[in-house]
């Protein structure tokens, strides 16, 4: 562990000692070239260990649930050192689909009638290897949720797949990208009667296998909204979400400022129109199509579209009912969320940490920085991150501590 025991005026004084003692050569000497780096290199690395990496804050409703975190997932006390170069919230956001590995993996599809008609597209892994979970019968199931435009190929399901494989665990996705089949509608973070049919669909398929799942971002806000609406009526052991989105009116004003539009909220919207072209055959005989593609941000897509499509009188009563913050009191399975303070997605005056505090199901994990599903670590992020330490952490103890969770209050 780096201590950050100094003090800063001898730090200072030494500093400023060798810049103009020790370097006794010209203004554009190599000397005072290397001065110049060493000067700016000390000074990060004190802004770096003072004022970036910190440990996280853990907020609980209940003692149980929060000793039970601090003694199984040990990562939510230690201090999150974000990779030094790329910090910031942007940066963490934007890069980690391109610096993040991509793990193999070979999926077996399974599609699934809804209960409109439709289909639903699951991507297994069934992970007949395990050596911890021998018996299929038993063996734990995790089921996985990706973001509003993410599918089972991203490279934070995948690596989120790895850890379960590694833990012996069998997974799967409900890969929204497939669409559902021939009927016209798709999903929102309101609506989780899909969810609900997948989730029923893998209890008879494995009755004596326990069964947990993590979402990430809108992934995450339907899970959120699942478990409200179901309190304790569901099989699940527990939950795990990132970089959820708790209210949606704050998410859609904090995406619509002029650089976080440029940066994100433009590009969100093309991918959703993206998937509307995709499946427009079947959607432009209940939708005008021509109308939701001259959309410029998330805000007009679901005012033209997803509140329409899912039978709302306005957007914002499909905001109000899409938004977990509304719903967090009526949890009655383990949930614990990550957010960074810093998620443009998330703004951190919206992170529910008063609802959060009334229920002792609940426990919040927010980072200072990690930006939306960012949360990279170490010099190169290639193979693992933050949220992936969290997240098989926080499976493990579900699975094989679950016992210590039935009763929280």
């Amino acid at each position: 562990m780096i201590s950050l025991d100094f003090n800063f005026n001898i730090l200072t004084r030494d500093l400023s000692h060798y810049l103009e003692n020790q370097v006794k050569v010209g203004l554009f000497g190599s000397g005072v070239g290397l001065s110049l780096v060493l000067g700016f290199s000390a000074a990060y690395t004190c802004y770096y260990l003072l004022s970036v990496a910190k440990k996280p804050q853990l907020i609980s409703g209940g003692k149980k649930f929060c000793q039970f975190l601090r003694e199984q997932c040990p990562v939510v006390s230690e201090t999150y050192y974000p990779t030094f170069w790329c910090w910031e919230s942007r940066i963490q956001t934007l890069l980690r689909p391109f610096v993040t590995a991509k793990p193999g993996v070979v999926y077996r599809n399974e599609l699934i009638k809804a209960a409109d008609g439709g289909q639903i597209s699951l991507d297994w892994f069934d992970n007949d290897d395990s050596f911890s979970h021998p018996d299929p019968a038993t063996r734990p199931t995790v089921l996985l949720l990706p973001g509003l435009t993410g599918t089972s190929r991203e490279s934070y399901i995948l690596h989120m797949v790895q850890q379960s494989r590694d833990l012996g665990y069998r997974w799967v996705v409900l890969d929204r990208d497939a669409g559902r089949g021939p009927t016209p509608r798709t999903y929102c973070a309101a609506n989780t009667e899909d969810l609900e049919t997948v989730i029923d669909h893998i209890q008879r398929a494995h009755e004596a296998a326990p069964i947990m799942a993590a979402g990430v971002s809108m992934g995450g806000m339907m899970l959120a909204n699942y478990l409200g609406r179901k309190g304790r009526e569901t099989c699940l052991k527990g939950v795990v979400v990132f970089s959820a989105g708790w209210d949606v009116f704050e998410c859609t004003a904090s995406l619509e400022k002029p650089l976080d539009r440029f940066l994100f909220n433009s590009y969100l919207t093309s991918c959703l129109q993206a998937s509307v072209h995709r499946h427009r055959p079947v959607l432009e005989k209940c939708y005008d199509i021509d109308h939701v593609m001259k959309a410029r941000t998330i805000r007009e897509f679901d005012e033209r579209f997803t509140s329409i499509m899912f039978g709302y009188p306005t957007n914002d009563d499909y905001y109000h009912d899409a938004s977990p913050v509304h719903r967090l009191k009526s949890v009655q399975v383990p949930m614990l969320c990550l957010n960074a303070a810093d998620d443009v997605f998330s703004p951190s005056h919206a992170i529910p940490v008063e609802a959060v505090k009334q229920n002792p199901n609940l426990a919040l994990l927010i980072t200072c920085h990690g930006g939306h599903i960012g949360f990279l670590e170490g010099l190169w992020p290639r193979q693992s991150t933050y949220m992936d330490r969290v997240f098989k952490q926080f499976a493990k103890a579900v699975i094989e501590q679950g016992s210590r969770l039935t009763d929280l209050s």
